[in-house]
């Protein structure tokens, strides 16, 4: 075996395990919390709540720029932030593991909200440091490796932890079993990684203005979400009444002026590297346009799938384990499979084809779980899945599936997948490599949007008009996506046919 082999073997193990890392604590702070707190008795509207904890998702792009900027000591810019932010996350997941969701939902929430905002830093580095480590040869390659492997670690998160909670009948002791997976992810980082080329430096700027520019920032934050919770209170609302209709207009009114203060507030103080990286990618043609694109043309499958836990385990009465079968472990596989469909695909359309037929299969989609609300469970039968024991997975005893919640996931998971790979090769073909990871960041935090703030709208929801107007909601709220690309079908094409994607890391 040559050195160069050797190299590229290692390089690709590195990619494998920072997949793994970065997939796992998705599920930790989203589906898993979501079937921890049903169990638990948290009633559906709050459930719903607790999907705004992803918000650090939807904002990582203000301060990747310091991880851009900064380099811990010693191990160097991007091993050093991979180290920092997997010992931190085993450390909160541990935390975690000690609170209880219906006696200290406050607390609860505090850690859930540090996972997500670590989660998505360590999203960043990885995606800097894929992007750093590997050759243009390669990346393909290490493409299709982190996204296998991130998706193994949902299914661990998203699917094993829910079989695990079912038999050990303990939520905590599987967010301690995750805790101590992201320490041994550490231990690789600060160990094991290939380090990057030392000519990969960090943009040169002011340090003192970039950290008063960040400060101005958190602080332009702060004022605007005490600015509009004065407002709401002077006008004689109340942000803790019953009625959870007053508490989602205090939240929507909180963030609609808090993320554009922050941003005047950094810009006008001059957080350097934040405002070159926007201003470039504002530049481009069109640039306002593609950012609502990429906000809607997973809205719909956002408000299908953000209560999904709780309507499959609550709504329909399926058991853990069945869910954890059908909606993790299988639906995630399928996930993959329709990711290498839909790159199949698109090595015969293009870019814009591609996001709206996709688009259009994605919306479909849906209305298998407004079947699944009207028809309930055992309406297609079931088939029976034998006991087993994989050491690591273990099913007791013989376990039925629903058949229509099988097809139902089937359907959802399989072109969503294909969706997801023309959405990323949309967000690769609009990144300018100077600023890739600022650049990426903020796409990937546009486009997780509607995964964060379609969730306390649809606990709110679903519990004043029932599950199956829900799901129809659900299709119609997709359609302004399918829309977007039509109307925007001129300008995809002048983005030409980028190297098909095989899925979404977040």
């Amino acid at each position: 075996m040559t050195a160069a082999s050797l190299g590229r073997g290692w390089r690709l193990a590195a990619i494998l395990v920072l997949g793994f890392a970065s997939g796992l604590p998705l599920a930790l702070a989203g589906q898993a919390m979501q079937a921890w707190l049903t169990v638990d008795g948290v009633d559906l509207a709050t459930i719903g709540f607790f999907g705004l904890v992803g918000i650090p998702y939807t904002f990582k792009f203000l301060w990747a720029p310091l991880m851009d900027r900064f380099e811990p000591p010693f191990l160097g810019r991007r091993r050093g932030w991979l180290a920092l932010t997997q010992f931190a996350l085993a450390g909160v997941l541990w935390w975690m593991a000690q609170l209880s969701p219906a006696s200290t939902p406050q607390l609860f929430a505090v850690a859930a909200v540090l996972v997500a905002f670590l989660s998505a830093s360590q999203d960043v580095v990885v995606d800097a440091y894929r992007t750093d480590l590997l050759p243009e040869e390669e990346r393909g390659l290490g493409a299709s490796v982190h996204v296998f492997a991130y998706r193994l670690a949902m299914i661990l998160s998203g699917g094993v932890a829910l079989i695990w909670a079912g038999q050990w009948q303990s939520w905590p002791r599987v967010y301690l079993v995750m805790a101590a997976i992201m320490a041994a992810c550490g231990l690789v980082s600060l160990l094991a990684l290939p380090r990057v080329a030392a000519s990969l430096r960090a943009l040169d700027s002011d340090p003192k203005k970039e950290l008063a520019g960040f400060a101005a920032m958190l602080a332009g934050v702060a004022a605007g979400y005490w600015l509009a919770r004065s407002v709401l209170m002077l006008a004689g609302l109340d942000p803790n009444d019953a009625n959870k209709w007053i508490q989602l207009l205090f939240v929507l009114a909180e963030i609609a002026i808090a993320l554009p203060l922050g941003w005047w507030a950094a810009h006008k103080v001059g957080f350097e590297t934040l405002n070159r990286s926007l201003s470039s990618y504002f530049a481009q043609r069109g640039a306002a346009a593609f950012l609502a694109l990429i906000i809607l043309y997973k809205l719909g499958d956002a408000f299908a799938g953000s209560l999904t836990t709780p309507f499959l385990l609550k709504g329909m009465g399926f058991s853990q384990e069945e869910v954890g079968i059908a909606n993790k472990l299988i639906g995630i596989w399928l996930t993959i499979l329709g990711a290498f469909i839909g790159g199949l695909i698109m090595t015969r359309l293009a870019l814009y084809r591609s996001l709206l037929v996709f688009g259009v299969l994605q919306l479909i989609s849906n209305f298998g779980f407004y079947v699944l609300a009207e028809l309930g469970r055992g309406a297609w039968g079931s088939v029976m899945l034998p006991a087993f024991d994989w050491g690591v997975i273990s099913l007791h005893e013989d376990t039925r599936l629903d058949l229509l919640l099988l097809s139902v996931i089937a359907g959802e998971n399989i072109t969503g997948g294909m969706g997801t790979v023309a959405f990323v090769a949309l967000l690769m073909a609009l990144c300018n490599q100077r600023f890739s990871a600022t650049h990426y960041a903020l796409l990937s935090a546009f486009a997780a949007v509607g995964r964060i703030y379609v969730s306390p709208l649809s606990g709110v929801l679903s519990e004043s008009i029932g599950w199956p107007a829900f799901f129809l909601f659900s299709i119609v709220v997709a359609a302004p996506g399918v829309l977007m690309v039509w109307l925007l079908r001129d300008a995809l094409n002048r983005l030409g046919r980028p190297a098909p994607a095989t899925a979404m890391d977040d």
